[in-house]
């Protein structure tokens, strides 16, 4: 009898310790099946590399690099309740102290930021969020491992040399075009 009563103790306390704040990973997991969301999910080979000669700090950049995720939500004059909605949970999720704001840009009807999360040259995830109340926001992760911000320079630098195959981000246009 003890038995089951100290394993039922256990089981309470493991699922009382389980964290429930929200995360941009459940957020990404949660809506990425909605429609109202534009999901794309890109690993590293969708920067064609094959004919262009690396730096070294490429070549690491790319390494560190594992994928990018991207969600986004366009906004029209229809949902715009439901785009605030979804613009504030965001921005509630980034206010935790495990995103640590690198730089932000804007305000009001248009914003963006750069967030990372992990330590200052041990950085796990880069996260830029955009937001225009025209045209809806965006959050993208850059998910790598032991990264640090010249990694993100390095690899954008490579993507405007590379090839990149812009068919995966076709979904995307429908976010940009006005």
């Amino acid at each position: 009898m003890k038995r089951y009563i100290y394993l039922g103790l256990f089981t309470a306390l493991l699922f009382a310790g389980c964290e429930q704040k929200p995360t941009l990973q459940k957020y990404f997991v949660t809506n990425s099946e909605n429609k109202e969301f534009i999901s794309l999910d890109l690993s590293p080979t969708f920067i064609n590399v094959d004919k262009v000669t690396l730096t070294s700090e490429e070549k690491e950049a790319l390494q560190a690099f594992e994928k990018i995720n991207i969600l986004a939500f366009k906004s029209d004059s229809l949902n715009q309740n439901r785009f605030n909605e979804e613009r504030d949970k965001v921005n509630a999720i980034l206010k935790d102290q495990t995103y640590q704001q690198l730089m932000k840009v804007g305000s009001g009807k248009e914003s963006g930021a750069i967030y990372f999360v992990g330590q200052d040259e041990h950085i796990d995830e880069f996260v830029l969020y955009a937001n225009k109340k025209e045209n809806g926001f965006a959050v993208v992760r850059i998910i790598g491992d032991d990264m640090n911000p010249t990694d993100v320079l390095n690899l954008m630098r490579l993507m405007q040399k590379a090839n990149i195959d812009m068919e995966q981000l076709k979904p995307l246009q429908a976010l940009i075009q006005p």
